[in-house]
């Protein structure tokens, strides 16, 4: 069984927690972009949570800048030249593995396999996937 997800927008990385005299708070960005991806993946469930261990595949789609030149825009599309700006791929991956918890899986401790890419496109989104893993 799997499930896909696409959240619109720039890709977002998880924020740091702040700790304060008052307990350890989740940055308001993280906190929202985690639960655009809640409300997108919720739909997506037909047939219950995934079980045992699972696989995830992240493909996270920047805008192309606006200064880019027709050559490099170009480039960018055909994928031949990647974004190398944060967020970085395991800040991405930590976002959408703690957002999905209790939704499509018990908990991202499940995930025994996880890939994440960053290209180019239009429109900016992260492609989210999640799949029982198979021998």
């Amino acid at each position: 069984m799997k499930y896909t997800v696409t959240i619109p927008g720039e890709p977002t990385g998880k924020g740091r927690p702040r700790v304060t005299k008052w307990g350890t708070h989740t940055p308001e960005k993280t906190v929202l972009y985690e639960n655009l991806i809640k409300l997108m993946a919720e739909p997506e469930i037909t047939n219950g949570m995934l079980e045992g261990p699972l696989v995830m595949t992240i493909e996270a789609f920047y805008s192309i800048p606006k200064s880019a030149s027709k050559k490099l825009r170009e480039q960018m599309i055909r994928r031949e030249v990647r974004p190398t700006k944060k967020p970085d791929t395991d800040n991405i991956a930590k976002t959408c593995g703690d957002a999905l918890n209790g939704i499509w899986y018990k908990d991202d401790s499940h995930i025994v396999d996880e890939h994440v890419s960053k290209w180019y496109g239009e429109p900016a989104c992260v492609v989210i996937e999640v799949e029982e893993w198979k021998l």
